[in-house]
């Protein structure tokens, strides 16, 4: 990736562009809805058709991953080149992957293509991966559109449109995702996605982001990955590291999620059930943008994240306690209404510490530190749970001692797994809350 001559200044000026952000997020919307749709679709097709939880965990953290290692690439592309040719270009990619991985479902033997050996099932499973992970990569575009679009007094509210915009995607894609698998099948899923796509491909081509310019001198060089700035912004914000930190042990907990939560619930439900439960479940993680987007954030965001993530291990080590689809829905709707909050809050605190010239590095280092963490659990906790926790939990030791009342079988074994991701991430937030980092972090932002 070469640098642009479209480079922007540290302060850029922010007029009234309301009605850019919101077509922007109605863009956002429609790529969001094709990005998740089909990867959500992917994993319920792979799961019922393999029943392997080890393949599920393996695709779910390969996705994260992609992410992760794309993060700063993607970012510092971001700051060399303007938004809206960022946003053409991962949309256009998007779009090329999906209509390479429907070639290869239409061509390839359906008898032959489930077979994990089979190299066209990876083919048809690493193209809808960079497809979706190209779609998802744009975020790092959109968070620093916040920056240039919005005034600052208003951008905590902005960042709740953003979380209210991704609900909405995951309501769509929880429903129509399980029901397209369970009604229609993978071909229709690779259909509509792929439709979806050029579709906010062609709108983006009549939207444009205004962005103030400077003209780079010739022979100025930059390398295409620049950790070491993004590095440098993060350093000087005392505190700051102490909140990707605690970021990243969150994903790194929340890959057991990755790895296992579908296996959970197909347990307890069916396929169209589970869809049907994620879109109603969805409108939780709505009601907490659109509280955002009305209420704000309060005067400490900080405070905000911490606070939010120990009501929601709670959550975790409380949900599965007992095979109930009625405490799972209650616990994930806690969850899924918090999750906007803290994203919303931990993109307040960086727009706000770091310039802009360098928030779309920062934002993409944060996204390798922060994703890398959960696919390390999803490609570790599968396998674990089936060789291990599941038999411990089905007619091993584990059974025989809390079995009476815990319960066995194979959702317990998973169920086991959430309790104690739980139980680790409310003494890991408690010690953040009594850190020196937060206390700095607090008053800097």
């Amino acid at each position: 990736m070469s640098a642009s001559p479209d480079l922007h200044p540290a302060s850029p000026p922010v007029p009234d562009t309301s009605s850019t952000f919101h077509h922007l997020l109605a863009n956002t919307l429609i790529s969001g809805v094709s990005s998740s749709f089909l990867w959500f679709a992917l994993t319920f097709w792979v799961y019922l058709e393999t029943r392997s939880v080890v393949t599920t965990g393996v695709i779910g953290g390969a996705f994260t991953l992609a992410s992760a290692v794309l993060g700063p690439v993607i970012g510092t592309f971001v700051d060399r080149h303007r938004k809206i040719h960022v946003m053409r270009a991962t949309t256009a990619l998007s779009a090329a992957c999906y209509a390479a991985a429907t070639v290869v479902y239409v061509s390839a033997p359906s008898d032959e293509l489930l077979r994990l050996t089979n190299p066209w099932f990876w083919v048809l499973v690493l193209s809808t991966l960079f497809g979706s992970v190209a779609g998802a990569l744009r975020g790092v575009a959109l968070s620093t559109c916040v920056t240039l679009l919005v005034p600052v007094e208003r951008r905590d509210r902005a960042n709740g449109l953003v979380g209210t915009v991704s609900g909405v995607s995951f309501a769509i894609t929880s429903v129509f995702s399980g029901l397209v698998i369970g009604m229609l099948g993978m071909g229709w899923a690779y259909a509509i996605t792929l439709t979806l796509t050029l579709a906010a491909l062609a709108d983006l081509f009549v939207l444009d982001i205004p962005e103030p310019r400077i003209v780079r001198q010739p022979g100025d060089t930059e390398p295409m990955i620049d950790i070491r700035g993004a590095l440098e912004a993060i350093a000087a914000v005392p505190g700051l590291k102490m909140l990707i930190a605690l970021a990243a042990f969150n994903n790194l907990l929340g890959g057991v999620f990755m790895a296992l939560m579908d296996a959970y619930g197909l347990e307890l439900v069916s396929v169209e059930a589970w869809g049907f439960l994620w879109g109603g479940l969805s409108l939780a993680f709505i009601l907490g943008g659109l509280l955002v987007a009305k209420f704000g954030l309060g005067p400490v965001p900080v405070r905000t994240i911490v606070v939010a993530n120990l009501v929601n291990w709670i959550a975790c080590s409380v949900f599965a306690l007992r095979s109930s689809i009625v405490l799972l829905t209650i616990g994930m709707a806690v969850w899924l209404t918090l999750m906007p909050v803290i994203e919303a809050a931990e993109q307040t605190v960086l727009q706000r510490a770091i310039p802009f010239e360098r928030q779309g590095r920062v934002f993409g280092f944060a996204q390798l530190v922060e994703n890398a963490a959960s696919p390390l659990t999803a490609f570790l906790m599968a396998p674990f749970a089936e060789a291990v926790v599941i038999p411990f939990m089905t007619d091993g030791a584990g059974a025989d001692s809390i079995g009476s009342w815990f319960g066995t079988g194979i959702d317990r074994g998973l169920a086991l797994m959430f309790v104690l991701a739980g139980l680790i991430g409310i003494a890991i937030t408690f010690g953040v809350w009594r850190s020196r980092s937060y206390r700095l972090l607090v008053a800097t932002t």
